[in-house]
């Protein structure tokens, strides 16, 4: 029997995956086909540590379009809240289903559950990356402008799992990556390491934006950081995506989110809700992008 496929980072896929990826997430996304059930009869647990509004609907309803179902599984109700080791959880539950997707706290729960798991894992977001959300980004981008190879991406923000999975991005679909942040909320270093050159990173917004095609933002404080929030809306007031900053940029660039925003904080409305947004585009992508992800590990 062959090993599982897992989907735990963007360098799981290579480069022309991840556009043959994108390119069938958007067939799917123009033909809806309710005839086509390549998932008839699978099941994909769904565990969700943390609270969760587009990952959920997007995988429970692309299973139900594929013909499948999803089960919603929550520590509180599960014994995964209440120790139970993960890698007895990994493999019992593993033995049920047909795949396993993880939205939790530590990254390191994703892949010891791809460790003993028999199914295929997808990361549906952990603190070190968000992969799934750059599916739907990308495919937002190719969409609207074509092929994002050799452009140029700014990142304005925080450090955090989305800057992680953007200089992911940028290795596998070979563009280039500015990063503003304010000192002490840099990415961590290895994944910017591994990337090379195309990553640079500025603590000033104006010259990360200069020449780009697209920016990048995220709310101040991710989901566990609340606490945080005063001291980070005085480090971050600095790096907010706003007319100015998008006017440095290039004159198609376009602006990407990946919700929920706080409108005034990290952007203004005035942006978000602009023509250069393709920020619901992507959204609706998470449904589309995460289809063409579970055909690819799932349908045999």
């Amino acid at each position: 029997m062959m090993p599982a496929r897992h989907f735990i980072s963007l360098l799981d896929l290579s480069s022309d995956e991840f556009r043959s990826l994108i390119s069938r997430a958007t067939d799917l996304k123009n033909t809806r086909n309710p005839d086509f059930q390549p998932l008839k009869g699978q099941v994909l647990a769904m565990i969700f540590e943390k609270s969760s509004t587009r990952t959920r609907i997007s995988f429970e309803t692309g299973m139900s379009h594929f013909g499948g179902s999803a089960i919603f599984l929550s520590p509180r109700d599960t014994q995964l809240g209440r120790g139970e080791p993960l890698e007895d959880s990994a493999r019992v539950i593993s033995s049920m289903v047909d795949g396993i997707m993880l939205r939790t706290f530590s990254h390191q729960t994703v892949t010891t559950f791809a460790k003993y798991s028999s199914v295929p894992v997808i990361n549906g977001l952990t603190e070190l990356l968000h992969p799934c959300q750059l599916l739907a980004d990308m495919q937002a981008y190719f969409e609207h402008q074509g092929d994002i190879s050799g452009k140029t991406v700014t990142w304005v923000g925080d450090g955090n799992n989305m800057c992680h999975s953007y200089i992911n991005a940028a290795r596998v679909l070979d563009f280039k990556l500015n990063i503003a942040c304010p000192v002490g909320y840099e990415p961590n270093k290895e994944i910017v390491d591994a990337a090379g050159s195309r990553i640079t990173v500025y603590n000033n917004t104006e010259l990360a934006a200069k020449n780009s095609d697209l920016i990048v933002t995220d709310v101040w404080a991710s989901m566990g950081q609340e606490e945080e929030q005063k001291k980070r809306e005085i480090a971050f007031k600095d790096f907010q995506v706003n007319s100015k900053l998008m006017d440095i940029a290039n004159n198609d660039a376009l602006f990407m989110h990946c919700l929920p925003a706080h409108r005034g904080e990290e952007v203004t409305a005035e942006v978000i809700d602009g023509a250069q947004s393709i920020v619901f585009d992507a959204a609706e992508n998470r449904l589309h992008a995460q289809k063409a992800l579970l055909e690819l590990l799932l349908a045999h």
